[in-house]
């Protein structure tokens, strides 16, 4: 055992004296209690709104907004988040996230699980959420440079980091997708930016994204997401989770789809796909 070790076994255990507050707070939503039932709420407020009058009065896009931001989008607000929401609704089976609801669906998986497997699939680095945070913070670094310019210096400083062969995210939110550039999410992009508003980043990440196409790169679903959550004005953390929200019901539909078919729906890989490398 080392003197270390030893010291530290015979340090003094003291308090932190960390002060806990004495009660939850939160500036998102306020209950008022029932006059009958303190424990039950009368009526929920959302950042002040009612939530009752927003049912009769506002969108989901909007509540989703309002949840998250403080406060009521303006119309050119409203229309780009909800056309992101629509834009990213479903992943699409070719993705992991996707195929790990399809598979846990047909291996029958209790409802309430499908979700929750893919979504964990979802919040990895690989095209999923895990890359959004990243793809926000480059974005905002890099908007007052000249994107053409950035694309042409990445892409020589970096030049011994391409891999011979796979993918390669030259910047988080973009880069290649099976070889090429993913040309969904470059299609987003071309409606995404004929609404009206602010859209610096989004403009900013189309003309990189086009500066990148010439090597086989360009937009991914993470960085149109990550463009469009910073000129919303979301902060870079809230970005990992925003997409999972958005990402979620595709993700849901595909999984109970496949929850009534049976297990010899999905193909099952043969022995001679296995590669045994022994060296």
């Amino acid at each position: 055992m080392t003197e270390s070790v030893k010291d530290r076994q015979h340090q003094k255990v003291t308090s932190r004296n960390d002060v806990f507050a004495e009660k939850i707070s939160t500036r998102i939503w306020e209950e008022l209690p029932s006059a009958e039932n303190p424990y039950i709420a009368e009526s929920n407020r959302c950042h002040g709104y009612d939530l009752i009058e927003l049912m009769q009065q506002k969108s989901y896009v909007d509540m989703f907004y309002l949840l998250f931001r403080g406060n009521l989008p303006s119309a050119d607000e409203r229309q780009l988040l909800e056309r992101l929401m629509i834009g990213l609704i479903n992943p699409g089976p070719r993705h992991p996230a996707t195929r790990a609801a399809m598979n846990a669906g047909v291996g029958k998986s209790d409802p309430q699980n499908v979700l929750p497997i893919s979504l964990t699939i979802m919040g990895g680095e690989h095209l999923g959420a895990g890359e959004v945070e990243g793809a926000m913070r480059f974005l905002r670094k890099h908007r007052k440079a000249d994107p053409v310019q950035t694309a042409e210096s990445l892409l020589v400083e970096l030049a011994d980091m391409r891999p011979e062969q796979g993918d390669w995210h030259i910047a988080p939110g973009f880069g290649s997708r099976f070889g090429g550039v993913d040309l969904t999410p470059s299609k987003l992009a071309e409606t995404l930016v004929e609404c009206p508003g602010n859209s610096a980043l989004l403009d900013w990440g189309c003309a990189f994204s086009s500066a990148l196409n010439k090597e086989g790169m360009g937009w991914l679903s993470v960085g149109l997401a990550a463009a469009v959550f910073a000129d919303l004005g979301f902060h870079p953390r809230y970005g990992a989770g925003l997409f999972q929200l958005l990402s979620a019901p595709g993700l849901l539909a595909h999984g109970m789809e496949q929850a009534n078919k049976p297990i010899t729906a999905m193909p099952f890989v043969s022995d001679n796909a296995y590669v045994i490398d022994y060296e």
